[in-house]
């Protein structure tokens, strides 16, 4: 049995863009499923190449998720309104300073992945779609 919390994104018709983006920076297994591969479902016929669903999933365990906005729900606050952040954490120091710079790719940094006053080395930025994100890694692996 296994349980786990994962950020769900959504995207005002350029999830695809993002979730391509991320499984550069991510790796793993990326899938998409369009509009149109549920006809009838979701938007209009003019929109079926909007995302659905969209995951990724990484061999290390990481999972994140997207889908567009049907034109229908166009006032709807998307992945890059404030209040949230995704975060990355964790001991890996290779693997969370490989995601910073790649994540770093077109973002706008917001505070310089370093040391923290609390000790541990720390960043935020907003990605090159406007998604906040927040980068931490142990004290004791920052190596």
């Amino acid at each position: 049995m296994s349980i786990s919390l994962n950020p769900y994104l959504n995207f005002h018709g350029n999830a695809r863009q993002a979730l391509e983006f991320y499984h550069s920076v991510l790796g793993g297994e990326i899938r998409l499923m369009q509009y149109d591969s549920v006809p009838g479902m979701m938007g209009e016929p003019a929109e079926s190449e909007k995302i659905m669903h969209g995951q990724i999933d990484t061999q290390d365990g990481l999972t994140i998720m997207a889908a567009d906005y049907p034109a229908s729900m166009a006032e709807a606050p998307d992945a890059a309104s404030l209040g949230h952040s995704v975060c990355v954490s964790g001991d890996d120091a290779e693997r969370i300073r490989a995601l910073w710079e790649g994540m770093s790719n077109g973002a706008q940094i917001r505070e310089p992945f370093e040391t923290a006053p609390w000790g541990d080395t720390f960043g935020m930025l907003a990605d090159r779609f406007g998604v906040p994100w927040m980068f931490s890694l142990a004290p004791s692996s920052r190596g």
